[in-house]
């Protein structure tokens, strides 16, 4: 026998499961798979119970703030053009549910190459090996090129791209998201950190060029956030820095300027959980009302069923 005190589990006061509050019922589970059942049906019949609700829920908002021609923003690192998702985001602008887009810097040159060559995304382990990497000319010179001319036009740096890529004879401009958006005026802004893309690499680089025209984006973009009331959505599609922080400082302008952008609805989409989409966009933002989403998944799964479910809705 041990030596040591017991506590006398016969005193333990007990109670009925009637009585209980449960956070799972049968009611909420998933619905069995019918062979030839719709999309909609799908996601109707995922499980109503922790991110299977959620993300029934964030489609309903979407598909309402469409309804009612509530602001939509959507917000994204490059990684979601190189998944190929391209067309799903075009086809999201076209329809009218995104109606301001942000990109970071790496944006713009994986849109351009796609546009132009049909191909992007080379090999940074073998490239960097022996000093190669970021280093193709064409893509350089395309983009310089444009930023010069938008220069001169007082453009941002979003719709001097598009507007170069719109105006060539790009063969593959139709999965071209710039230029997709200069085209239907749709405002695409880019919010580039310098020394963080290829393109920074190259000596015909100007860096108060570029500078001068994100930051007209950024003012651009201030202008959209300030669009935002109760009912909006704002999402961000795997940016896991850049532009959690640009939309921060963009809300706090907005807010400062007097504009009413509370209780709207926000949804961060990555691979991993990270502090700044964390905070920078499903809580800081909704504080004060509205809700915050998080998902997580890789983005060639995910946003074409958001895409998916979205469209159905609407």
């Amino acid at each position: 026998m041990s030596g040591y005190e017991e506590i006398d589990l016969r005193k333990i006061k007990t109670y009925s499961i009637s009585t209980r509050s449960s956070k799972v019922n049968t009611n909420d589970f998933a619905k069995p798979y019918q062979k030839g059942a719709s999309l909609k049906q799908f996601v109707f019949d995922l499980p109503d119970i922790l991110i299977g609700e959620d993300f029934k829920q964030l489609a309903e908002h979407i598909a309402r703030a469409f309804q009612s021609n509530k602001q939509t923003i959507a917000m994204m690192g490059a990684h979601v053009i190189k998944c190929g998702l391209s067309p799903l985001i075009i086809q999201l602008m076209q329809c009218g549910v995104i109606k301001c887009l942000a990109l970071n810097g790496a944006g713009i040159i994986h849109d351009t190459e796609i546009a132009n060559w049909g191909t992007t995304s080379e090999d940074v382990a073998e490239a960097l090996h022996d000093g190669s990497f970021g280093m193709v000319q064409e893509t350089a010179d395309f983009i310089n090129s444009a930023l010069e001319s938008g220069q001169k036009l007082k453009l941002g740096l979003g719709e001097a791209i598009g507007k170069k890529i719109s105006e060539s004879a790009s063969p593959h401009k139709k999965f071209s998201i710039l230029a997709f958006g200069y085209e239907h005026k749709i405002p695409i802004t880019v919010h580039v950190a310098i020394g963080t893309d290829i393109l920074h690499q190259h000596p015909g680089t100007d860096g108060a060029v570029l500078g001068e025209l994100s930051h007209r984006d950024f003012k651009i973009f201030c202008a959209q956030v300030a669009r935002l009331t109760e009912g909006s959505i704002v999402l961000n599609f795997g940016s896991a820095v850049i532009l959690p922080e640009v939309f921060l400082k963009a809300l706090t302008v907005a807010r400062n300027l007097g504009h009413n952008a509370h209780g709207f609805t926000t949804a961060n989409f990555d691979m991993i959980r990270h502090y700044r989409p964390q905070v920078n966009i499903v809580q800081r933002p909704t504080q004060t009302g509205g809700k915050g989403y998080h998902f997580t998944g890789h983005h060639e799964i995910m946003i074409p069923l958001l895409a998916a479910a979205i469209l159905e809705q609407i």
